[in-house]
C-alpha cells in the first residue's frame, strides 16, 4: 500500500473522534511488529522514530529507510513520522528520505525562540509537503513538557499554533516520558479545554505510564494521536527474557527476537482496539 500521510491518518481520526496510535521504532522487528499488529486490527497506524534512536543507528537513512520499506508493504495505511527532533539538520534528512511527518521539539527554548524557530521549521517541511507537530514546553523545566507537574495553558498553545503554523500540537496534561508504572493522573478537564481552544490536533506524549480506561477517556475528551514507546518495549523486552530463560543455550538471535516481535504485535493490536471502540482487538 503507498505510504499514507500521518495528518490524513489524524485527520480522519479527530473527525471520528477516534484515538491513532503512533508507536515509537528502534528496530527493524519494532517496526514489523508495530505493522503486524495495525494489521491484525485492520487500521491505519504511526511508525515513529525518535532522534535518540536515530543516534543509535549511527544516521537516519538505514532504519528510516527500513521503516518507509516495511510501511509500503503494509496492507493497512502507515504513516512514517519523526519524533522529537530537535535538529534542524536532522529534519532536512527526513524530509530527503521521503518520511511524511515531522515533531520539532524546541520546547526546551523559551518561547519566543521556540516559536521563530518552530515557524522556520514548518515553512519548510509545509513546502516539501509534510505534517508538523511541535511541542509547547515548560519554560527552563529539563524534562521539557512533560517535567511532573507540567500543564499546558490552553490561551498560550492557541496562540502558539496560530504563530507557528503547525498541524498538532503535543501538550502537557499529567503525562510524563519514559514511565515504567502505568499510573500517570492525566487532567481530563485540561483536555477538554485544550480541544475547545485549540484548532489543531492534541498529542499525548508519555501515553506509557497511562492506563488503558484513561487513555480511552482521553481520546474521548479530545486527545487524537497517542504516542507510546516504553511500554512496547517493555512487553519486547519481556518475551525476549522468558525465550532466553526457556534455553539458556540459544545463540540464534531470530528465536528470541521473533517472540519480543509477536508479543509487541498482539499488544499494538490490543492497544488500538483501546484507541478506537470500532477495532476489535
Amino acid at each position: 500500500m503507498p505510504l499514507t500521510g500521518t495528518g490524513d491518518v489524524v485527520a480522519k481520526a479527530l473527525s471520528a473522534g477516534r484515538g491513532v496510535g503512533a508507536f515509537n521504532v528502534i528496530q527493524l522487528e519494532h517496526a514489523q511488529a508495530i505493522v503486524a499488529g495495525a494489521e491484525a486490527a485492520g487500521t491505519p497506524v504511526v511508525l515513529q522514530l525518535s532522534e535518540n534512536a536515530v543516534r543509535y543507528h549511527g544516521s537516519l537513512a538505514p532504519i528510516g529507510g527500513a521503516m518507509l520499506a516495511v510501511a509500503e508493504a503494509a496492507e493497512v495505511p502507515v504513516a512514517v513520522h519523526l519524533d522529537h527532533a530537535t535538529s534542524v539538520e536532522l529534519v532536512e534528512q527526513a524530509v530527503e528520505l521521503g518520511f511524511g511527518s515531522v515533531m520539532f521539539d524546541a520546547s526546551v527554548l523559551d518561547y519566543e525562540r521556540n516559536v521563530r524557530t518552530t515557524a522556520e521549521v514548518v515553512v519548510r517541511c509545509h513546502d516539501a509537503g509534510l505534517w508538523v507537530e511541535a511541542e509547547l514546553g515548560e519554560v527552563g523545566g529539563k524534562d521539557g513538557v512533560h517535567a511532573p507537574g507540567a500543564r499546558t495553558d490552553p490561551a498560550e498553545a492557541a496562540a502558539f499554533v496560530a504563530a507557528t503554523g503547525v498541524d498538532a500540537l503535543a501538550v502537557a496534561v499529567g503525562s510524563s516520558h519514559a514511565m515504567l508504572t502505568r499510573d500517570a493522573a492525566l487532567d481530563f478537564g485540561l483536555i477538554a479545554a485544550l480541544r475547545a481552544t485549540v484548532p489543531v490536533p492534541l498529542v499525548l506524549h508519555g501515553s506509557s505510564g497511562v492506563a488503558d480506561e484513561h487513555l480511552a477517556e482521553a481520546v474521548r475528551h479530545g486527545m487524537t494521536k497517542i504516542n507510546i514507546a516504553t511500554h512496547l518495549n517493555q512487553v519486547f523486552s519481556t518475551a525476549v527474557r522468558a525465550a532466553l530463560a526457556a534455553d539458556p543455550r540459544l545463540v540464534d538471535t531470530r528465536r528470541y527476537l521473533g517472540p519480543g516481535r509477536a508479543a509487541m504485535a498482539a499488544e499494538v493490536t490490543r492497544l488500538l482496539a483501546v484507541l478506537d471502540p470500532a477495532v476489535v482487538g
